[in-house]
């Protein structure tokens, strides 16, 4: 057991979380799934609200929560296991290590679950145990009900504005995340498939004791937003699209994404729509404070680059009408970002519960039904800010959309611009008492300074770090 952890923030989230709720609650950490015979695993990620009051990745465990105090649910290992997986921690060198109150094997955690709420599991094994412990139905995150939807309520509040303990682990996070990115853009150029890079990437992750928080993204088609194949070759005139970010050994995320010419110099099409979508980017975190409106801060990015889309002729009209219409969503569909804690996507297991504001709904706009976060920001909360420009055969080719803005598309004009599939620019951004402080600022964004970098340029980090 390497993780760290500090037993005193831990025992402060325990005790905010009885401020708020005096039922008491269990929390389960799951359990790995088998790839294909029992003893081959895909690897384990424990449960985000375990991890918040347990703070270390347990597997098949629970918590009990109650006033403010913790019991530990987790069998000790047996001895055979120390053949296969070497000597572990009893439970109660866990019990000491999390700061817990008591300590009790899984067949005990029956008897003391009367009442309890609980937020769903997500793997299938453990959502069936907390059923039959409970002795009710457990309703999936996304559709609670009773007690449990007083517990995620309960919890996001908590964990919307992170405390110290968090902001340490994020900020560790955040530059093994800077490091990974600046080794990509160094191989790129002598690299002849996407995965070269990835792998470049993800060695600097793992040689940091660190994992990837999601399935990286690295590939010369940045219209696909997900893209999860690394297969195709890299040409010198293609741009890379590399979404990549590291999580702690105790799950908290970064998530940054750059975007770069392979050859190191971005053609005059590509500059042209990469410096459109780095004026939202740096717009939109110009505008980050708190009591500011993220939904105000998407629809900034969406005016700029409308604003940019007309200035180099492939839209037509006034950018704020063009954006009244969602013209702007047909290049940039998704939200402007979301909230980044313990997961990349924090708490979006519980649905729009911690990304709305109570009482607001998604729209269905074409332009704001992506957005993940409708809530005005406060200190303490991390938020991504990604403005891109896509080109998506699906929605350009769209029948109905190209009748509903013929009159505000140059289609020919657009043309112009084919080597152009995809461009993204994220940072993470936390919300201070006055203002805003980017995590991830360690990794340049300006034109010349990614193909610097590209280019083998180290000066260009040594002007960010002075």
């Amino acid at each position: 057991m390497t993780h760290d952890t500090d037993v005193e923030a831990l025992r402060q989230r325990r005790e905010n979380l009885a401020d708020r709720l005096d039922v008491p609650v269990i929390l389960w950490s799951g359990r790995s799934s088998a790839r294909n015979f029992p003893a081959n695993c895909f690897p384990f990620r424990a449960s985000s609200h375990f991890l918040y009051f347990a703070g270390i990745p347990l597997e098949t465990a629970a918590i009990r929560l109650e006033g403010g105090k913790m019991t530990l649910f987790v069998d000790d290992p047996k001895p055979e296991s120390a053949l296969w997986h070497g000597e572990m921690p009893s439970r109660t060198d866990i019990a000491t290590q999390i700061g817990a109150d008591a300590a009790l094997p899984m067949s005990e955690l029956e008897s003391h679950a009367v009442g309890a709420a609980t937020i769903a599991a997500q793997d299938t094994m453990t959502a069936l145990q907390q059923s039959r412990i409970l002795n009710r139905p457990i309703s999936p995150a996304k559709v609670l009900q009773g007690i449990d939807l007083e517990l995620a309520q309960a919890i996001v509040a908590l964990r919307l504005s992170h405390d110290r303990a968090a902001l340490i682990q994020l900020r560790q996070a955040a530059d093994v995340t800077v490091q990974a990115h600046i080794a990509g853009m160094a191989v790129s150029t002598n690299a002849s498939w996407e995965a070269d890079v990835r792998a470049t990437m993800e060695h600097v992750i793992l040689a940091n004791n660190m994992s990837c928080a999601y399935s990286s993204i690295v590939t010369v088609h940045g219209e696909v937003l997900h893209n999860d194949r690394y297969h195709h070759p890299m040409q010198l005139g293609d741009l890379l699209l590399v979404d990549v970010g590291a999580e702690t050994s105790t799950g908290w995320a970064a998530d940054v994404t750059r975007t770069w010419a392979v050859s190191g110099q971005f053609s005059a099409t590509q500059r042209a729509i990469y410096d459109v979508v780095l004026a939202a980017h740096d717009a939109c975190i110009a505008k980050i404070r708190p009591g500011v409106e993220y939904q105000d801060i998407h629809l900034l990015a969406a005016t700029v680059i409308a604003q940019g889309l007309v200035d180099l002729g492939i839209l037509r009209g006034q950018p704020e009408d063009l954006v009244e219409m969602d013209a702007h969503a047909l290049f940039f569909p998704h939200g402007i970002g979301h909230l980044l804690g313990l997961d990349v996507h924090d708490m979006e297991d519980l649905g729009d519960i911690a990304g709305y504001e109570e009482g607001r709904k998604r729209s269905d706009r074409f332009g704001l039904n992506y957005l993940r976060l409708n809530r005005p920001l406060r200190p303490g909360m991390l938020v991504t800010i990604e403005p891109g420009f896509y080109q998506v055969p699906a929605i350009l080719t769209d029948r109905d959309r190209r009748e509903k803005y013929r009159d505000v598309v140059n289609w020919e004009r657009l043309t112009q611009f084919a080597d152009v599939r995809g461009i993204r620019i994220e940072d993470d951004v936390l919300v201070t008492e006055t203002g805003r402080e980017v995590l991830t600022a360690a990794l340049p964004t300006k034109a010349e300074a990614v193909e610097a970098l590209v280019q083998g340029d180290l000066s260009q980090l040594e002007a960010v770090y002075s």
